[in-house]
């Protein structure tokens, strides 16, 4: 995708809106699931290619977290009466829909299925390495910082020799899905190898069991797998974060240009490759606050959003949508966004977005959090034990080229002890 060095500030009115929706705290309790009776079918795909890509029938019986109808192929949905039915025009090999504030997961399509993520996986590497650096530190770029990275890469444009703030390097990484951006941070956690085995590390943590990073950036390698599920839990861990949530809903910003002896340093424009936040292509999506998408030749298209409407907060993750159709991914989103908002409170959950370990084991049931949320991994309806805490989310945008408006509510819901 180009690297813009001027951007329209067309649908302003627009991003001022999403900008102030914010998305409030989110609800600590986890909900009980239901004794499951779905509504489910199967629409096998055509096999493997043989070139690298995942075949396209989805296995018959995969992973169990969260719940079992999780682990079923094919759409998994109980709807109640006067609930609408599932939008007919969804191609994606994967998807799911989750309440952002319990974790309930609405809807799904082969929830568990391990298959490339692309750039959503810089959600993962962002949740990881965001917390160890200041946003205010400042890195000058060695030529071995850059090394490493995929041909055909996205890039945010930057230079060897050149100094940057951590602040700079994680809009390059959100706005332009820049892998230079990831290598550079990468390298000042230790390298990418490291980064690797800290990312790996922290999505066991998070329970994200079908995830298996082989690069920071998500870039096509072999045995390199994610799933709607664990996308998910990547996105509403990050959320948690505010400067997570200030980066993943920024729409346009400036960043710097290469460094030049005697010459004053300019700036040039980048915007957000997420279409559904900057309208490029697609209507914005009223209440859009983030957060990631991505596009390799193996993954296809991916993306995970989050959304509010009227107070109610849904997390929506699609992955390689089958219709070759221009910005398909976002239109499936987006229908999919629309669904859940009208569904919600009409349909039974098809399983839970479960804990982090560290929560799990010290949930409000006096320690047996964990046992109780593998109870609900396991579909006996026994509720999500242990405490799970998403956090507010603030919707924000460039409201003119070179005139940064970030809207961030940071409330944080109280633990309970």
């Amino acid at each position: 995708m180009p690297n813009p060095t001027s951007l329209p500030v067309r649908r302003t009115a627009a991003l001022a809106a999403a900008a102030a929706l914010l998305l409030l705290p989110l609800a600590t309790a986890a909900p009980a699931l239901a004794t499951p009776h779905p509504r489910a079918t199967h629409d096998p795909h055509a096999p493997a290619d043989g070139k690298g890509r995942p075949a396209k029938q989805p296995p018959a019986q995969m992973s169990t977290v969260g719940g079992e109808l999780l682990g079923k192929p094919g759409p998994q949905v109980q709807l109640l009466p006067g609930a609408p039915e599932l939008p007919k025009e969804l191609s994606g090999d994967s998807w799911l829909v989750a309440d952002a504030e319990s974790g309930e997961v609405l809807a799904a399509k082969n929830a568990h299925w391990k298959l490339p993520p692309a750039s959503t996986l810089k959600m993962l590497f962002a949740d990881t390495v965001l917390p160890k650096f200041p946003k205010t530190q400042e890195h000058k770029v060695a030529s071995s910082d850059l090394e490493g990275m995929g041909e055909g890469s996205s890039q945010v444009g930057i230079k060897e020799d050149s100094t940057y703030s951590v602040r700079d390097l994680w809009l390059g990484v959100f706005l332009r899905s820049g892998n230079d951006a990831v290598h550079v941070l990468a390298a000042m956690n230790g390298g990418v190898a490291q980064t690797v085995k800290d990312m790996q590390a922290h999505a066991e943590q998070l329970q994200a069991n079908d995830t298996h990073v082989v690069t920071p950036d998500g870039y096509d390698a072999d045995g390199q797998v994610s799933s709607a599920y664990d996308l998910t839990l990547f996105a509403r861990s990050g959320l948690q974060k505010a400067d997570f949530r200030e980066y993943c809903s920024t729409a346009t910003a400036q960043f710097p240009g290469e460094e030049k002896k005697g010459k004053k340093r300019e700036t040039f424009g980048i915007q957000n490759t997420n279409r559904l936040l900057t309208g490029n292509g697609v209507p914005v999506y009223k209440g859009i606050a983030g957060v990631k998408n991505g596009s390799t030749t193996n993954a296809g298209n991916t993306f995970t959003g989050v959304a509010q409407h009227d107070g109610k907060k849904l997390l929506v993750t699609v992955m390689n949508p089958e219709t070759k159709e221009p910005n398909e991914v976002y239109k499936e989103t987006a229908r999919l966004f629309d669904w859940g908002f009208e569904a919600a409170g009409h349909v039974k959950p098809v399983g839970l977005l479960v804990p982090p370990l560290n929560d799990a084991h010290k949930g409000a049931d006096g320690g047996k959090g964990q046992d109780a949320a593998q109870a609900s991994a396991s579909g006996s309806g026994s509720g999500g034990g242990g405490l799970w805490t998403a956090v507010g989310v603030g919707a924000g945008s460039l409201i003119a080229l070179g005139a940064a408006a970030y809207v961030v509510h940071r409330k944080w819901p109280l633990r309970r002890s």
